[in-house]
């Protein structure tokens, strides 16, 4: 008998078009501009290539949209997991209120179930942001795990990045002051853990970073390092995965749109690291990327990385 793969979980955050140039600071966001319909047939042709079905963390104002539920519906009919990636998707979260977060986290499901006739039983901060009151509204609302966190010590270095490529305003970059978390986001685990609220608890699924080093390697970053070198970028992620099975942590791994599209797909978000290449040329080099992991790990949703582990027991 062939002996199985262990697993990992994989997600793709399903951010569109206009929330980065929200976030980004460029005017035009507030018409919602969509890629959905070429980023959703493209990952579900890849997915569907290794008979994978994923976690996709839908944001509740696209599932709100008419012009998106084909797409929404398309995932859900193959067989995905939804996820809540809140509504506004602002990576400022974590400065809400706690009826503001509820208000955030209640209208997604809504308009998620609405739209895909799935009630998510996961959630994923917009930038990683995660608060004290984002886990407790979620333990109240019964979520089963959050993964919003990313154990890296790098987010100054992303943060200090992202202000120098965006339109930002002294006022908006204060109101961003601390994305993509300080230093101190490094010593978070890398394996599942549990948030204690009251009588109820919340299991923590981190995206994970290698291993002691704790640098990135969701697909991202990797396709960043291949536009300097494919090979490093294969040998890269072969190094970090060696890492987690001798340490033996299950990773979670973690997909974009814009790991799909190129720069001859849209010009409005050139800005991106990897967007000067093409589209189809990223989509070859993250199939390199995910034969490799095929080869390593059987790769599940996030929902049943929980159920299959026990981790929820634990």
């Amino acid at each position: 008998m062939t002996k199985q793969l262990p697993i990992c979980s994989l997600s793709l955050d399903l951010d569109n078009q206009w929330s980065y140039m929200k976030t980004h600071g460029d005017a035009g966001w507030e018409t919602y501009p969509s890629y959905l319909d070429l980023v959703v047939p493209r990952a579900l042709e890849i997915l569907d290539r290794f008979g994978w079905k994923i976690t996709f963390f839908i944001v509740g104002q696209d599932a709100a949209l008419e012009k998106n539920r084909d797409a929404l519906q398309a995932i859900a009919a193959a067989g995905h997991e939804i996820g809540n990636h809140s509504f506004n998707h602002e990576p400022w979260l974590h400065l809400y209120t706690k009826q503001q977060t509820v208000d955030e986290i209640t209208r997604a499901e809504e308009a998620i179930e609405a739209a895909t006739g799935c009630h998510p039983r996961g959630f994923r901060g917009p930038g990683y942001s995660l608060s004290r009151t984002t886990i407790e509204v979620l333990a109240e609302r019964n979520y089963l795990y959050d993964a919003s966190t990313l154990p890296t010590y790098l987010g100054p270095l992303a943060r200090w990045y992202y202000f120098h490529t965006t339109n930002l305003t002294p006022e908006e970059k204060k109101q961003r002051k601390i994305l993509f978390g300080g230093l101190r986001e490094g010593f978070r685990p890398l394996k599942p853990y549990f948030w204690e609220v009251g009588d109820r608890r919340l299991l923590e699924i981190p995206v994970t970073t290698m291993p002691i080093l704790k640098l990135p390697f969701h697909f991202s970053y990797l396709l960043y390092i291949a536009t300097y070198s494919p090979t490093l970028s294969l040998l890269y992620f072969r190094s970090a995965l060696a890492m987690c099975r001798a340490l033996r942590i299950e990773p979670s791994l973690l997909l974009h749109p814009l790991d799909f599209l190129g720069g001859d797909d849209s010009d409005d978000l050139a800005f991106f690291p990897a967007m000067k290449l093409s589209g189809r040329t990223k989509c070859n080099y993250l199939s390199a990327l995910l034969l490799t992991l095929n080869a390593a790990r059987r790769a599940v949703g996030i929902g049943n990385h929980c159920d299959l582990t026990g981790s929820i027991d634990a």
